[in-house]
């Protein structure tokens, strides 16, 4: 089957029975075109002549660039392999090809990316910047210290409810991914903090709602939305004067990474974490070993010669 027509089906497949929005169906269309590009300068004329080896040589191609293109980044490789995978996918349903050959073929996997963690002097600022002596100041330094002190997501700590809190045990109970449910130790300044809200400042909230357990609670007396309290983050890292990039997992991040700094177990890390899986939590053991990395170029005698 010439590898046109089968675009062209494609096409038209995915415009009128996925209802493919334009951006998505030029960006296959593009990606495609330099698939079959690339298979014509390989002198194969026919879809179903393609091999597995060939796709994987084409996103290879992508990778190395060439010429007239740059070399992909591993992320738009990926996104052109989607496409092909499509592609085959559908001349393979239609008949039109004998079998998927690209339905094997794998992305190029991505660098790793490690967690942005601020350093411990710019939490303690971004948690000191909080105005205290306001209810929603009271409110947001409550909020900052339990994300800082339990590693709680946002939508963990703002789906807390005052049950979920022993002051005596010095524990909360979070709800997290897929129900499960994990209770983690909180420090003494947090529960300070959050004894200093709830007296002083959650009343002065509550009275305008219909009675929500929520600990924090917007000003409408509801309970607090995923986007105000990345909103408080926000802005208490422009308060502190934080240049780095701030992100709703960025006190998350620290409290792991300044953990795992101090010596604790990647294990009881995941735990505290809530992680299904060790792995998920072992790319905190490259932070650290970057530190270490930097600290030894920068004091080690023979390091420094190098």
């Amino acid at each position: 089957m010439q590898p046109s027509a089968v675009l062209a089906g494609y096409l038209d497949h995915l415009t009128v029975e996925k209802a493919g929005a334009r951006n998505t169906l030029e960006s296959y269309g593009r990606d495609l075109r330099r698939y079959l590009g690339y298979l014509d300068s390989a002198g194969t004329g026919d879809l179903a002549e393609v091999t597995e080896l060939q796709v994987s040589g084409f996103v290879a191609a992508l990778r190395e660039g060439d010429e007239d293109n740059p070399p992909l980044a591993a992320t738009s490789a990926a996104r052109a392999l989607v496409a092909v995978r499509g592609l085959h996918r559908f001349a393979h349903r239609e008949g039109m090809i004998p079998r998927d050959v690209a339905r094997e073929v794998h992305p190029p996997s991505t660098p790793r990316r490690l967690p942005k963690a601020l350093p411990v002097d710019q939490v303690l600022r971004l948690l000191d910047s909080a105005d205290v002596d306001d209810p929603r100041g009271l409110r947001d330094r409550a909020l900052l210290e339990v994300l800082y002190s339990t590693g709680a997501r946002i939508s963990e700590a703002i789906g807390l409810d005052i049950d979920d809190i022993d002051s005596g045990e010095r524990t909360v109970l979070l709800d997290g991914k897929g129900g499960k449910q994990r209770l983690v130790p909180i420090g003494r300044p947090a529960l300070a903090a959050l004894d200093a809200y709830l007296v002083r400042a959650r009343p002065t909230f509550a009275v305008r709602g219909k009675g929500t357990p929520a600990v924090f609670l917007n000003s409408r007396g509801g309970r607090l939305s995923r986007q105000s309290a990345w909103g408080t983050l926000k802005a208490a890292a422009e308060r502190a004067g934080i240049t780095a990039e701030v992100s709703p997992h960025t006190l998350r991040h620290s409290f792991a990474t300044h953990l795992m700094e101090g010596g604790a177990d990647v294990r009881v890390v995941q735990e505290l974490l809530g992680h299904a899986s060790v792995t998920t939590t072992q790319v905190y053991t490259l932070v650290t070993v970057t530190m270490l990395r930097e600290v030894y170029a920068t004091a080690h005698p023979r390091a420094l010669k190098a």
